[in-house]
């Protein structure tokens, strides 16, 4: 058998999310690979070569999709009823995770609602439980948090090392201004009465008046 190419691979991916919903199952009408559930198609899917085409059913996000540039509306009628198709040229154009949120809104929109009932909450890509980390991703994360706890202790030490020392200086610098103002309060009532004491100065323009002479002793 010839190997498969990556369109094929892509295929195979969105058929096999397709096939993960319940009472999923494929037919084959016209040669073209039909993904239904009881008995309603909600994916039709064709490869040619690179080529990738793929029709569903959007009946809430067919405005949004039919902006996109590799989109039209459903031929035969189809468009009309919220029908999407999809052409891709090679599977690097293909929007996987895209093409899953479409398949989960189709399969909604035919499957019965006992079926649909199953399902998650919508917008879960994957339907079923979610996947539980592996050993080793919980190994890698435990060794993390331990390989974190040193630093974040450190840190800790060094922010607490930081606070009380500014803690002392503010203190320091509460105290020399304490001080101070001490002593400027005791220094200013002193100043005031030297200056106070000071003879007051002659006026400008005015001569001091001169001294009484003193009387001559007689002999």
């Amino acid at each position: 058998m010839p190997a498969e190419n990556e369109t094929q691979k892509v295929e195979a991916v969105l058929r096999e999310h397709a096939m993960s919903y319940p009472g999923a199952h494929e037919d084959f009408p016209w040669g073209h690979r039909a993904m239904k559930v009881n008995d309603k198609t909600f994916l039709f899917m064709t490869v040619d070569g690179e080529k990738l085409n793929l029709s569903a059913k959007l009946p809430d996000s067919k405005d949004a999709a039919l902006t996109l540039p590799f989109t039209e509306p459903t031929e035969y009628g189809l468009g009309k009823s919220g029908w999407v198709t999809a052409h891709f040229d090679e599977a690097s154009q293909v929007p996987v995770p895209v093409i899953k949120a479409w398949i989960d809104e189709s399969y909604r929109a035919i499957a019965p609602k006992k079926l649909v009932d199953q399902l998650p909450a919508r917008g879960t890509a994957v339907p079923g439980p979610a996947a539980k980390p592996s050993k080793a991703a919980a190994g890698k994360k435990a060794s993390a948090r331990r390989a974190a706890a040193p630093v974040k202790k450190t840190a800790k030490k060094v922010v607490a090392k930081v606070k009380t020392v500014a803690k002392k200086a503010a203190a320091r610098v509460k105290t020399v201004a304490k001080k101070a103002a001490t002593k400027a309060a005791k220094v200013a009532p002193a100043a005031k009465a030297k200056v106070a004491r000071k003879p007051a100065a002659p006026a400008r323009g005015k001569r001091p008046a001169a001294s009484a002479p003193k009387r001559a002793r007689r002999s």
